[in-house]
């Protein structure tokens, strides 16, 4: 199961609305237990921590409902705000 892309831009101001979006996604269409779930983060070019906060919530549900959890295209800039927070291990390519 693909999410919806991550936009260019996730900031504080955006990250409500595109959460909303991904838990959106997995209520309308469930993955089966053992199913990935990926996310496309490759057109993220401006963002801030929020943009973490949000991965990572997608990533709690998507754990919630018994499926794994896959980032594709993390920009090397957020893997390395992830590094300085201590969860890079979260956020599997």
């Amino acid at each position: 199961m693909r999410l919806p892309a991550a936009p260019a831009r996730l900031t504080q101001a955006e990250a409500g609305a595109y959460l909303d979006r991904c838990l959106a996604a997995l209520r309308a269409e469930p993955p089966q237990a053992g199913a990935v779930v990926v996310l496309d983060a490759q057109a993220l070019n401006e963002f801030d921590s929020s943009a973490l906060a949000v991965l990572l919530g997608v990533r709690r549900r998507v754990l919630a409902l018994g499926a794994r959890w896959q980032v594709q295209g993390l920009p090397a800039r957020l893997r390395d705000l992830a590094a300085l927070y201590g969860v890079s291990a979260l956020l599997p390519a």
